[in-house]
């Protein structure tokens, strides 16, 4: 039997509301971020102005839309770091960085082809057609920034490890521009008044072609001993100077080349070698000492000329080989192709006489392998490359030109002619040969077949 309708509680008294006549004129709705005058933004900084009209030509099309999209959106936007640099040198940036005050997430909201890459060190990556990634960075500095001041027992452990293990606090434009590693680096272009902004005096160095470090360069070498590398990078690709006090700290610090982590070694030896600049780059990384750091085996070997019968000559000869050879193809030679010339001289020495050469390249690498994390695969391929190099010199390959190692091999091979002057005329031969027999539908194992060959030769005995 349905209840009454006095069992029911009262109904809950509702708010009221006062409908008013909207205004003739509907307020302006706030922008997303607060505008600003672009001249004012970085006030009371130590901010220096440079108008310097860099070529539009030569400034790459997508990381000037990421820039003026980034602007128009009401955020802070600059080309930052090596391409300012090497625009303003007369180079040929590599990329083109960008340095923003939007968050990663905000260049995300704008940029439908973006995505966020880093889990403590999060950045923007824009992707474009061909491959093409505009890095875009939020402001930062450095962490130090936000410590309280230390008793003099706490500074003197800071002195003793300024190791950088956190770098990821964001910040404002001359924060970030401070937190860099050398002057020449920590310019910032405004694109649309064609300024470049700097706070560290790295338009003089620019101008002066000498590399100074922001600040103390004892202290930022310790804090990052990979700048020590990159420091070398620079002068030997860019043909800049050292100032005096940074090469003084170069020398004072490369033996905390020890503490660095071994990857980023391994990777920044490889960059030295890359650039077109190995002969130069290796020179001062011997001269500093901090070759006999990375590389004892290599630096030993050079500083025993009358005991290697001119072993520095016949290396440098190999570094100018592998310079030509980069510039001739425009395009730095393979990894393997590098590591095994680097390395060559000392090498041979360590193997001369030894009946079975195959375990002394493992003994002589293996102290390497260990010391600067050098990979598994160029390892094995330095070990399989100095076993058949006598074969190839005398026109012979055999199945091994039926493996990847056929490249970077020929590649050693032209290298070592060139650095001794001899014609190379069987490396030619040998291309020929290869490309010929990659054209036969035989000639080369399908992939199919080389993963059963290779998952048979994993398989345990037995």
């Amino acid at each position: 039997m349905p209840s009454s309708d006095d069992d029911k509680p009262a109904p809950p008294d509702l708010p009221s509301y006062t409908v008013e006549d909207a205004p003739s004129e509907a307020p302006p709705r706030p922008s997303r971020r607060p505008q600003q005058d672009p001249l004012d933004r970085h006030a009371g900084t130590t901010l220096v102005r440079h108008s310097v009209a860099l070529d539009d030509d030569r400034i790459d099309p997508d990381a000037a839309k990421v820039v003026r999209r980034l602007e128009r959106s009401g955020y802070q936007a600059y080309l930052v770091g090596g391409c300012v640099r090497d625009l303003l040198l007369e180079g040929k940036p590599k990329d083109f960085d960008i340095a923003t005050s939007a968050r990663p997430e905000d260049v995300r909201a704008l940029f439908r082809n973006c995505r966020i890459i880093g889990r403590r060190f999060r950045l923007a990556h824009v992707l474009f057609g061909g491959g093409k990634v505009i890095e875009v960075a939020t402001f930062r500095r450095n962490p130090a920034m936000d410590m309280p001041e230390p008793s003099d027992d706490e500074a003197n452990e800071v002195l003793d490890d300024l190791l950088i293990r956190s770098d990821n606090v964001f910040g404002d434009a001359h924060e970030d521009a401070l937190r860099r590693d050398f002057t020449i680096n920590a310019l910032f272009y405004d694109l649309d008044r064609h300024q470049v902004l700097d706070w560290c005096g790295g338009m003089q160095d620019i101008q002066r072609r000498t590399i100074h470090t922001i600040g103390d360069p004892s202290v930022r070498f310790r804090e990052d001993p990979i700048r020590i590398l990159r420091a070398i990078k620079f002068a030997a690709r860019l043909d800049l100077g050292i100032a005096p006090d940074v090469y003084d700290a170069m020398v004072g610090t490369r033996d905390d080349l020890a503490k660095a982590a071994r990857p980023r070694v391994f990777e920044e030896v490889l960059r030295l070698l890359r650039g077109g600049a190995a002969h130069r780059s290796m020179f001062l990384l011997w001269e500093i000492g901090a070759m006999s750091v990375l590389l004892p085996e290599l630096s030993a070997f050079l500083d025993d000329d009358e005991a290697t019968g001119g072993g520095s000559p016949r290396f440098f000869r190999k570094m100018d080989a592998i310079d030509a050879m980069t510039r001739q193809r425009g395009r730095p030679l393979e990894d393997l192709t590098l590591w095994f010339t680097l390395l060559k001289e000392p090498l041979d020495e360590a193997c001369a006489g030894e009946r079975d050469k195959f375990r002394a390249v493992g003994e002589f690498l293996d102290p390497i392998i260990e010391r600067i994390a050098m990979p598994r695969r160029i390892a094995d391929g330095v070990r399989r490359i100095a076993a058949i190099l006598p074969r190839l010199a005398a026109g012979r390959t055999g199945r091994f030109s039926n493996t990847e190692l056929m490249g970077p091999a020929l590649d050693v091979l032209e290298a070592d002619l060139l650095s001794l002057g001899r014609p190379t005329d069987v490396v030619q031969k040998l291309r020929a040969a290869d490309a010929q027999a990659s054209r036969s539908p035989s000639a080369r194992p399908s992939a199919a077949h080389r993963n059963v060959r290779g998952s048979r030769e994993r398989r345990p005995p037995g």
